[in-house]
């Protein structure tokens, strides 16, 4: 099969190479997916790169552990192993394995869903993990509520466009921050204010909001907590590329503060979780919620892909048609 190999860590139109590789076998408990898409996530910039050094301990200290990297997919199930009873060669499925950007992809069972019946395969392949972080974020660790009053930073990028949506899916009142170019955008997913970040400063602001969801890590916490309610709750998600070093210890600043402050401060530790799926298919087929594609790319363009993404992309998921 056809797949991008990456043996080094480094720049991505360096390191990141088409290549045949053997086809993956699976375990009794495994799904063979014949890869029709998949997406770029906001960390496979600095993650090809190996960086910051600390994420080697787990992806491979010299070179990386997994040769293909890529994460979300959407497919057709090819074969099953003999411990699968929930899925059938030919069924449309979406999800995440290791190894997406391949023809094929031996993927546990319970990291899979039907695909929703409403969307593309390549529209599918962009929701797993984007939307998961973006349910977790709201539903979870934001506890949103019909009525309340949320605000997305990074409303317009590949989370932030499902956060938005996941939230007044709820019955949340939404406003989105992106810059000038995409405010349209965010209000066409629901939101009802958008501030342009280009123009104001949230913080100074006469608005206060019950959740606030940071998906961008630009903001200082004091600034987040003044335009918080007094028992409000602050979402720390991530970073992004090139932010890592001023998004980690404000969240570690967060944890420590939150349990002496009336607001709750959380950062949100991701968890794959296969219910996710179901939820989020449900939202998507009830029309709640529908991914944004901004960028199609073909499999040998994985590199440019990436490079189109990493620089503060603030547009949705850019997609992989394998």
């Amino acid at each position: 099969m056809r797949a991008i190999v990456q043996s080094a860590y480094g720049p991505p139109d360096q390191v990141l190479e088409l290549r045949r590789i053997e086809t993956p076998t699976i375990d009794p408990d495994q799904v063979l997916v014949q890869v029709h898409a998949t997406a770029v996530a906001g960390d496979d910039s600095h993650l090809v790169r190996g960086w910051p050094y600390s994420a080697r301990a787990a992806t491979g200290l010299r070179r990386p552990r997994h040769r293909v990297p890529g994460r979300d997919l959407a497919g057709r199930v090819e074969a099953v192993g003999a411990a699968v009873t929930d899925l059938h060669p030919g069924d449309e499925v979406f999800g995440w394995c290791r190894g997406a950007f391949a023809e094929h992809a031996a993927v546990p069972v319970g990291q899979l869903a039907a695909k929703p019946a409403n969307l593309t395969l390549e529209q599918a392949a962009v929701v797993p993990t984007s939307g998961s972080v973006a349910l977790q974020a709201v539903r979870d660790v934001g506890r949103t509520r019909p009525g309340q009053h949320v605000l997305v930073i990074g409303a317009s990028g590949g989370v932030g466009t499902f956060a938005v949506q996941v939230a007044r899916a709820f019955g949340a009142v939404v406003t989105g921050v992106c810059s000038t170019t995409n405010t349209d955008l965010v209000r066409s997913l629901g939101a009802a204010h958008v501030i342009d970040y280009t123009l104001d400063d949230l913080s100074t602001g006469a608005r206060r909001y019950d959740v606030i969801v940071d998906l961008v890590g630009d903001h200082p916490l004091a600034d987040l907590r003044r335009a918080l309610r007094p028992r409000g709750t602050l979402v720390l998600v991530g970073g992004g590329p090139g932010r890592w070093c001023r998004a980690c210890p404000r969240s570690v600043g967060a944890r420590a503060l939150s349990p002496f402050v009336r607001q709750r401060l959380h950062p949100l530790g991701h968890r794959d979780l296969p219910m996710d799926l179901e939820t989020l298919t449900q939202l998507i087929e009830a029309g709640a919620v529908t991914p944004v594609v901004s960028a199609h790319y073909p499999l040998a363009e994985v590199p440019d892909a990436i490079h189109h993404f990493a620089p503060r992309h603030g547009r949705g998921k850019v997609a992989i048609t394998v």
